[in-house]
């Protein structure tokens, strides 16, 4: 290898490097920045003053207030809360019940491979949204139905992933000669088969953050997510949508809070990605 070669390879990996600091900040700043929203609002984000209402952006109001007189930017704040946290919920149990459907299906196989996996077919065969809309439509909105309308819908690509990572673990010759020691089922999959699989399925799982941010959003911009005067981003837009010709300000606040977020965590995960690439780690 060239020394040329080598001096791109190093500045790669500091540039990887460098974003992942960056990146991973930035998220880490939003997250906790969400935790203690309620102490980093200039104005109650719930108070209603009617006498200044639809005001415009200013240095007592930066984002302006709404139809009811509430100070936007304090609402946007608050409701990085629900619009945050429920995302990484949601993330949380489509990753862990994806993974374990996949690893169950690729350990076992048989006919439940075959029903798990058919199954998981029809739910890819559907549009995501279309099919939460649906869904959530029957559970009757609400945030936590929205979520479990996301999850009921994505978990079949970490199965996928999941199973294909584990069929080709199975065979492995440390796997039989785990087995061949009397490791017993659970133990293997615990301590060999999960700690080879997770990479692509966190890095996976990280990309998909900013996905599901936009399809919770949109979920309860369409009445099938968070319930006013709850402050969820999407809710938000959907409540002053009307709004928009007149004072856009108040639609164009939440907005650009999920624009942000979105962005951060689609950088974040493209950067872990780029990381988990051997290449960039200089193997």
């Amino acid at each position: 290898m060239s020394e040329a070669t080598v001096r791109i390879q190093k500045i790669r990996k500091d540039t990887v490097k460098t974003r992942l600091i960056l990146f991973g900040t930035l998220a880490f700043l939003l997250l906790i920045g969400s935790v203690f929203s309620e102490h980093l609002t200039p104005c109650d984000p719930y108070l209603q003053d009617l006498t200044n209402a639809k005001a415009a952006p200013s240095a007592a109001h930066i984002f302006g207030t709404d139809r009811y007189g509430r100070d936007m930017l304090s609402r946007v704040i608050v409701g990085s809360r629900a619009s945050i946290y429920s995302t990484l919920l949601l993330v949380a149990v489509i990753t862990v019940v994806g993974t374990g459907i996949g690893v169950f299906c690729g350990w076992h196989g048989k006919w439940i491979d075959t029903v798990l996996m058919r199954i998981s077919d029809m739910f890819l065969a559907f549009p995501g949204l279309v099919f939460a809309l649906a869904v959530a439509g029957v559970l009757g909105g609400g945030l936590q139905n929205a979520i479990i309308a996301l999850a009921a819908i994505s978990w079949p690509k970490y199965a996928r992933i999941a199973r294909s990572q584990t069929l080709s673990q199975k065979e492995t010759p440390y796997l039989k000669a785990a087995r061949l020691s009397g490791s017993g089922t659970w133990k293997i999959i615990f301590k060999h088969i999960l700690p080879n699989i997770m990479g692509p399925i966190l890095v996976t799982s990280m990309l998909d953050i900013g996905t599901m941010m936009m399809e919770l959003a949109g979920l309860s911009f369409l009445g099938l997510g968070a319930k006013p005067p709850i402050a969820e981003w999407g809710s938000m837009m959907s409540d002053t949508r009307s709004l928009i010709t007149t004072v856009p300000w108040v639609t164009f606040a939440p907005g650009l809070a999920i624009f942000v977020s979105v962005m951060i965590f689609n950088l974040l995960g493209d950067t872990i990605r780029d990381y988990a690439d051997p290449k960039n780690r200089g193997r």
